[in-house]
Parts: structure tokens; sequence; C-alpha cells
């Protein structure tokens, strides 16, 4: 798909851009309204790609809530069946909040023998609106300092959780991405953390991060990347425990396989296998 186009998408979905403007710009790049409507629907998420074959195989899944200093949040729990204790992840959506592709993100971490707690970042608001639009608008509204002490909360809360080692990482895409970078400031209990191309912290707030962090980002992804060799830079100085990968020829959100346009394969699956590996190595030990 047009370059153009991907960061016109990205446009609509991370900057004020209003739905009616949105496709007025997208028909003007691609010459008629029925061409834009069919690029916007391989863009847009398409949740019954969601779902994978393994979905629930050999798998508990719970729908929960559990107290914040400010009132609760709501979030989805997969884990695999058998009761025992296992390292613990928080999966942390993009900005369309709770939807069922993170849902089948935290099934693959369940898959792979964590118990994976997905919190749902609206909680505060209503929790996630079925309409992804709706949703978008609604992250405007959090107040960034009480929503990392909420995100905080559900690594405490997966601390205390009888099937849980104690032993917890996070892995955050996008909005979530930025959110990874602000719980591996500010979350005690956090042993490691995964950004996909997330949204870096202040150079102030780098000598602050307590554990090792793991960043992917995508080689196209122009908005993210402008901060990208800043951030680097400041872990080296600070010799923070970290990796980086920039996935070549991929564009922003590479991982959601529900996004037709944007989805690579290649990327997504060696990105999540890294992302494991570096989950287990210091979350599993």
């Amino acid at each position: 798909m047009d370059s153009n186009i991907i960061r016109l998408y990205d446009e609509y979905t991370h900057k004020p851009l209003n739905r009616k403007d949105f496709i007025t710009k997208m028909i003007q790049l691609t010459g008629s309204i029925t061409t834009a409507m069919s690029m916007i629907s391989l863009l847009e998420n398409n949740n019954e790609k969601a779902i994978t074959p393994l979905e629930l195989a050999g798998l508990y899944t719970e729908n929960l809530e559990w107290p914040t200093d400010n009132g609760s949040m709501r979030g989805y729990l997969a884990r695999p069946e058998k009761e025992n204790k296992y390292p613990g992840v928080i999966i942390i959506h993009e900005n369309r909040g709770l939807n069922e592709h993170i849902k089948d993100v935290a099934r693959r971490a369940a898959l792979a023998g964590f118990v994976a707690l997905a919190p749902d970042g609206l909680s505060s608001l209503g929790g996630t609106p079925v309409d992804a639009d709706e949703a978008r608008s609604l992250f405007s509204k959090l107040d960034a300092q009480q929503n990392t002490k909420n995100f905080i909360s559900a690594v405490d809360f997966l601390k205390s959780r009888s099937d849980c080692t104690g032993m917890i990482g996070c892995v955050g895409f996008c909005w979530g991405g930025a959110m990874s970078n602000q719980l591996a400031i500010h979350a005690k209990n956090l042993k490691a953390a995964v950004a996909f191309y997330g949204k870096q912290p202040v150079k102030e707030d780098v000598i602050k991060i307590a554990c090792p962090i793991q960043l992917h980002y995508a080689e196209k992804d122009e908005r993210i990347n402008v901060g990208m060799a800043d951030y680097e830079a400041e872990l080296k100085a600070q010799q923070k425990n970290y990796e980086q990968f920039v996935y070549p020829g991929v564009d922003h959100a590479f991982h959601n396989n529900t996004s037709e346009a944007r989805y690579n394969k290649d990327a997504a699956v060696l990105a999540w296998d890294r992302s494991l590996a570096f989950l287990k190595k210091y979350c599993a030990m």
C-alpha cells in the first residue's frame, strides 16, 4: 500500500483528524470514493482475524476487576489451564482500548506459559466501547499521571495472585508501547518491559528505568522514530540493560494481524519470538 496512505491513516488514528476529513483526504489520494473505502477496510481492524486457531486450547480465561486508588480497573486474564504458578505479563493495548486483538495477544502469551493480564485503560471512562473511533476519542480524556498509576496497579494486582510467581514483565503496542516505557520507569515490581513502536520517555526519566527493556520499531514509522536515536543514546549513557530492533520495510502497527494493510507476518513473528524470549529470560528465572 502507498506509504502516503499509511501516513494519512496514522495521522487519523493519532492526531485530531476527524473521520470526515480523513475520508476526504483518502479520496484525494486514491482518486475515487470506492477505492478510498476499499483501502480503509484494509487499514482498519478486522476482529474476525483476532482469533488464533489455538484460542482456548488448554487455557483458562476470565474477565476481572481490581481496585485502584481512584476506583477500579477491568481486564482480561489468560493462563494455562493447569492450576500452578506462572510468570506474569501485562499486555497493553493500542489507542483502541481492550479489543479482541489484544485479548488474543494475551492468549498467545498464555500459550507460551505466562499468566497474562490485559488491562482496559479506559476503565475509568466506562470501559472500551465497541466503536474504534469512539474509543480513540476517549484517550484524550485520560489523566496521564493517574493512567500510569492505574497500570502500575495492574502489575501489583497480578503479583498478588496465587497463580503468579511474582516475576512480571509487560509488553505494549503503540499507545501501550509508550506505557511500557513508563512502567519501566515507575513500576517497582516490574522485571522486564517490551515496547512496540511506543513513544519514548523524556530524557530526564531514562535514568529511572529500573528493569531490562526491549524496543521494537518499524523502519517506515516516521512519527515514532523521531525520538528513537536520542532514546537509545540516553539508554547507553545511563548504562541501561536494553535491546533495540528496527524492522526494515514495515509500517507502524506491523504486529497487528487484524490490520491487513500494515501487518507484516515475518516481522511480527520475529518480534514476538524475541519478546517471549526476553520475558522468559527475566521473568521465568
